[in-house]
């Protein structure tokens, strides 16, 4: 039997920690033969979730610059790509969510023919610079794709009002999968301060913000409101890991260098965050994936955004939106500490994006596509 050749792409840490589970599972299916190509759009943080999960690039683009911009990231992932394509000659090209290197893996694909199979599809704020320049990327690659594996039912709802071309599959999302593996109890930190936080005693926020939508005065507003937080709650610790992009650092070194309870530290692999969110308080945050990802270890989520393409979450309930404005950001946080009902409704709501076997079903997906299955896969059911 001729093995299905899939080239999964990916350049960034997210969408690495999505992709990871998937290509292992492609990789351990004999119908399939798995080959990883890396954009390397984001280079030290994208090389430790391949080390965690012990994944091997047959191809890696490496085009990460110093003060590179969406532009030249663009153009260096599609030109990298275009020899990587004619040399592997995939039959399927798999990207994830909403990244340049998502968008340029996609259109590379589409210039040599090869169908593209479009992990996390269908998310969407119908706002095409907000957040920038994801959304228009998401959007670009659903005309692309042949196959949307698309997280839950709104997802698909949006993909059909859109009439996108294919065939569109429930799947939930694959990063609850890769959760099941990176959690641990035992777990001990690298990081060294996060192993001398007391977990038991104190309340540790887990906050990230970095968004580029968010520089600016809304992350000088958002870092304030932080900072106004740990000086008025004596028993919460505050730990933000601090994105590598030096518009980031030196605002998170302005609103919080120095303040107690507030822990800059450097960012933090796969396997580090995770097990930080299973043992925090709650999570505040601009990242898309940590919307998904601290639900399902029970954790509430403030999100630091106007909207969200995530939706389904503050409908379920794990999710808040807090916005950006301080007083916005303050008075959401202060509700979650001194209100113990709300962050048991919170804490304790369903989580509506997976169930840890996305990856299984996108590959039967694959399967059934490519005539290797008799039937269809059953969609993800949240319901169970």
């Amino acid at each position: 039997m001729k093995k299905i050749k899939v080239m999964s792409v990916f350049g960034t840490r997210p969408e690495a920690i999505k992709m990871a589970p998937l290509v292992q599972t492609l990789a351990q299916r004999p119908e399939f033969e798995s080959i990883c190509c890396l954009t390397g759009q984001h280079r030290e943080m994208l090389d430790s979730v391949m080390q965690i999960f012990r994944l091997t690039a047959q191809y890696d683009l490496n085009i990460m610059q110093k003060q590179q911009t969406l532009s030249s990231i663009t153009t260096r992932a599609l030109l990298g790509m275009e020899q990587a394509l004619q040399e592997a000659q995939p039959d399927l090209v798999l990207v994830h969510g909403d990244t340049s290197t998502t968008f340029a893996g996609a259109l590379a694909a589409f210039y040599q023919k090869v169908p593209v199979g479009h992990v996390e599809a269908g998310l969407r704020t119908y706002d095409r610079y907000s957040p920038f320049p994801e959304e228009m990327n998401r959007t670009l690659v659903s005309d692309i794709a042949a196959l949307h594996f698309a997280p839950t039912s709104a997802n698909v709802d949006n993909l059909r009002r859109e009439s996108v071309q294919g065939e569109i599959f429930r799947t939930g999302n694959t990063v609850i999968d890769a959760m099941r593996t990176t959690v641990r109890p035992d777990y001990r930190f690298a990081t060294a301060e996060l192993n001398e936080l007391d977990f038991k005693s104190r309340r540790v926020i887990v906050l990230t913000c970095h968004r580029r939508e968010n520089y600016g005065q809304p992350m000088h507003d958002i870092l304030r409101a932080v900072r106004d937080v740990a000086e008025r709650y004596e028993d919460v610790e505050i730990v933000y890991p601090v994105h590598l992009s030096p518009a980031v650092r030196a605002c998170a070194q302005e609103e919080l260098g120095g303040v107690p309870h507030v822990h800059l530290i450097d960012p933090v692999d796969v396997e580090e965050m995770h097990n930080l969110m299973a043992r925090c308080c709650f999570v505040m945050t601009d990242s898309g994936g940590l919307q998904e990802e601290a639900p399902a270890l029970g954790k509430p989520v403030l999100v630091l955004r106007r909207e969200t393409e995530r939706p389904e979450a503050v409908a379920a309930g794990t999710v808040r939106l807090a916005g950006v404005a301080h007083d916005d950001v303050l008075r959401e946080v202060c509700t979650l500490l001194d209100d113990p009902a709300a962050y048991h409704r919170m804490a304790h709501a369903v989580n509506p994006y997976g169930d840890g076997h996305a990856c299984e079903r996108i590959a039967d997906a694959i399967a059934w596509h490519f005539g290797l299955r008799a039937e269809r896969p059953a969609d993800f059911d949240p319901a169970g």
